[in-house]
């Protein structure tokens, strides 16, 4: 049984190999604000961005440094604070969306473009 192991995709990697693909995806996406990817990946990186987005609607210099810690790029925590959070004020969720594209063509994987809504 797989009870309650949502999120649990290992995507092929070592673990540091996976943390760094899933924090590059969501620097991507934080800078480019639409990534296009695989499905899994993007559900797991909806998974990252949204608490960040979330920790941004409050500009602190605390939460700066958690941003930081968590991305490891400062031109992107920076969007992040100046752009992105004061974007989403008024929301109390729901940051992204995921659009799915169909299938690969090479080997099949189901596509996926996740953006930050407007």
């Amino acid at each position: 049984m797989r009870h309650r192991v949502a999120g649990s995709q290992k995507f092929g990697r070592r673990p540091d190999e996976r943390a760094a693909m899933l924090k590059n995806l969501t620097v991507s996406l934080i800078k480019h604000d639409k990534v296009r990817t695989t499905l899994a990946k993007a559900q797991a990186v909806r998974r990252i961005v949204e608490p960040l987005i979330t920790l941004s609607l409050e500009d602190t210099p605390h939460n700066r440094r958690l941003a930081e810690s968590r991305l490891g790029d400062r031109m992107a925590v920076a969007k992040l604070f100046d752009d992105i959070g004061p974007r989403m004020s008024g929301r109390n969720g729901g940051y992204t969306r995921i659009y799915k594209l169909g299938n690969r063509q090479g080997d099949g994987a189901p596509m996926a473009v996740i953006e930050i809504i407007e």
